[in-house]
């Protein structure tokens, strides 16, 4: 009986590692599937033709792409710009978003529930969409530029900063905050409220317990938030389309100009490959954090 209980098994341990080679053979073919079919020529292929278009030219390897575009007096100018914009769009739309996921989470008030998911559903819009209903409300053409030029018999519409740094930022701060407000408030879930209470029943007032005891704790959870703030600011489009002007020229701007206007695809591409190392930092800083972050709620 002992013998045959052993035998039995020896014949499930041999059929549990056969079942478990046969997984693990599985799984790599879906994952070259998933490298060869999907990966392959959605990323891998066109990144690589952006990098080998970035450093070659009729004669083969090349750097000229890229000590035109740094020898470029203009180019200083436009990442001096475009960091501006990002900067300040990305750093209020984190402040707004905070303050958002604050009043959400503390000072909760009749519809927070509603306007919670309406800032959820708000992400899935198409960012130049923003931009549109901006320009049909606080355009010179707007209704509310309207209604106040008819309001004080105005000659001219009294709003015109739309299309230009204002009207971009603006835009970008709208469309972003909701992004923010997410990680945020789940950050603000994981809070122990019981340190919270202690801290007002020793007298701590608002400020005090915002700035010493949530900020610190929930800090983590913001800075992802920020992060991904200004690693989506940095890659916008389709606001600078539609709000930037003639002068208003930004890194993804001046790449469209350069593959499309000027036909000049070694310059785009050597744009591209600085925007991609710049949005790659940003998101490997991210990851670290939402490590940190990760690690910090398993402890």
């Amino acid at each position: 009986m002992s013998s045959l209980s052993t035998s039995e098994l020896r014949i499930d341990d041999a059929a549990h590692a056969v079942a478990k080679r046969r997984r693990g053979r599985l799984a790599q073919w879906h994952l070259w599937f998933i490298l060869v079919v999907v990966l392959g020529p959605l990323v891998i292929y066109p990144l690589l033709r952006l990098l080998t278009l970035s450093v070659t030219d009729a004669h083969g390897f090349s750097l000229h792409a890229y000590t035109a575009f740094f020898g470029n007096p203009e180019t200083s100018g436009v990442i001096g710009k475009t960091l501006g914009i990002l900067f300040a769009s990305a750093t209020l739309a984190s402040l707004l978003g905070v303050l958002l996921a604050s009043m959400l989470f503390f000072k909760p008030f009749p519809g927070a529930k509603l306007v919670t998911r309406f800032l959820e559903l708000f992400v899935a819009f198409p960012s130049f969409l923003v931009a549109f209903t901006l320009i049909f409300l606080y355009g010179s053409q707007g209704s509310v530029s309207i209604g106040l030029q008819r309001l004080f018999n105005l000659q001219h519409p009294p709003l015109d900063f739309l299309f230009g740094i204002g009207g971009v930022i603006l835009a970008e701060v709208v469309f972003y905050a909701p992004f923010v407000v997410r990680p945020t408030l789940a950050s603000f879930a994981t809070l122990d409220t019981r340190l919270i209470e202690a801290a007002s029943s020793l007298g701590a007032n608002g400020r005090m317990v915002a700035f010493k005891v949530i900020l610190p704790l929930a800090w983590p959870g913001i800075a992802a938030g920020t992060i991904l703030c200004f690693l989506l600011t940095l890659n916008e489009f389709g606001i600078l389309l539609v709000l930037g002007s003639a002068h208003l020229i930004t890194l993804p701007t001046a790449i469209y100009s350069s593959a499309t206007v000027d036909l000049d695809l070694s310059a785009a591409a050597a744009g591209a490959v600085v925007m991609l190392a710049m949005s790659l930092s940003l998101y490997a800083l991210y990851r670290r954090i939402n490590r940190r972050n990760g690690g910090r709620n398993g402890n």
